[in-house]
């Protein structure tokens, strides 16, 4: 049988972008109604009350176009969905999920209601740390002064993005979420986002130049490497790793305090021999190290030695030892006059 994999289709041209989503059309959906009926509901802040309640019509208006029902329960707090007869796409209840979600999150409704697009989908990320100063100063991180990072990020990646208590709320492509969601992981585990912007950036420029389509861009993209060391934890008693001869025999049991008080016969002794034998002890140690600081005090008085230099005994000369006798002859006979 003549192979048609080569043959060529009346269907297929060079204007066709197969990678196109076809919107979901009520002709679509062969199999009619639903069988069961799936639904999802929420909670959301008391705060968000007022503002869910004002743009609640909005919400109901576009999911009846999906066949979808809203349900808003202010006395429970909830906010509910589920699919009804006239719901024709099988994922339309869960884009009203997201939709509910990102209306929890505070996202404004005009921006929520995007997520129902074929296009877009959505991600919450949960940033909380254990230390609260620590997350304070990292989420600041991540949004910037006046918010610049978190629009850059946003321009970079065309996302959305709201940072809202410990959870960051992002709207947009799939691959724009998965670099979201990279950004601000590594932001909490303290890289800082500049970085992963810089690597944006270069990479959009690269998008642009069709020559590097099938190459590695790691050869552009900037290695920022840790400028501070990490300092190895040092244990407080070092034991001696040096290999010991084989032995079959297990180590002697080491002996207990009972055992020892019993070698030294403390065990035996009353109550009160105990606690004289204990006071003893306390004595002799405090003597000992009064004595210790009387030495030390000691050694500030005593003089340092001191180098001494022998004269040199001056050699005279023939005239000096002339003229020296003669002095004490005059003497001499002074004296005896």
């Amino acid at each position: 049988m003549p192979s048609t994999y080569n043959k060529e289709k009346e269907w297929d041209h060079d204007g066709i972008d197969h990678w196109k989503i076809d919107k979901f059309e009520p002709s679509d959906n062969l199999g009619g109604t639903f069988t069961e009926e799936s639904s999802f509901s929420i909670l959301f802040p008391k705060y968000a009350e007022l503002r869910l309640k004002q743009a609640w019509p909005l919400v109901t208006r576009a999911l009846e176009k999906r066949g979808v029902a809203a349900v808003l329960n202010l006395v429970e707090g909830t906010m509910g969905v589920n699919t009804t007869r006239k719901t024709f796409d099988p994922s339309a209840i869960l884009d009203a999920r997201d939709l509910i979600k990102l209306l929890a999150r505070s996202v404004p409704v005009q921006q929520a209601l995007k997520i129902l697009e074929d296009e877009v989908a959505m991600d919450i990320i949960k940033i909380r740390l254990r230390n609260k100063e620590k997350f304070v100063k990292r989420r600041q991180r991540l949004l910037g002064p006046n918010g610049s990072t978190l629009k850059a990020l946003e321009l970079l990646t065309n996302t959305y993005i709201l940072v809202q208590g410990a959870t960051v709320a992002v709207m947009g492509p799939y691959k724009g979420l998965k670099e979201v969601r990279r950004v601000v992981e590594d932001c909490m585990n303290n890289i800082h986002p500049i970085y992963h912007v810089k690597e944006l950036m270069i990479k959009r420029e690269l998008a642009k130049d069709p020559t590097l389509k099938n190459e590695s861009w790691d050869r552009f993209l900037p290695n920022f490497k840790k400028r501070t060391l990490s300092k190895r934890h040092q244990p407080f008693k070092v034991t001696n790793k040096d290999k010991k001869p084989y032995t079959p025999f297990p180590p002697p049991q080491e002996k207990s305090k009972v055992d020892l008080q019993i070698e030294s016969g403390e065990y035996f002794l009353a109550k009160h021999a105990k606690e004289r034998a204990k006071e003893q002890e306390r004595k002799e140690k405090q003597l000992e190290r009064k004595q210790q600081k009387d030495q030390e005090r000691a050694q500030s008085f005593v003089a340092p030695k001191e180098d001494r230099v022998e004269s040199k005994k001056r050699k005279r000369t023939d005239g000096e030892s002339a003229d020296k006798p003669q002095k004490h002859k005059k003497k001499a006979s002074a004296d005896t006059d």
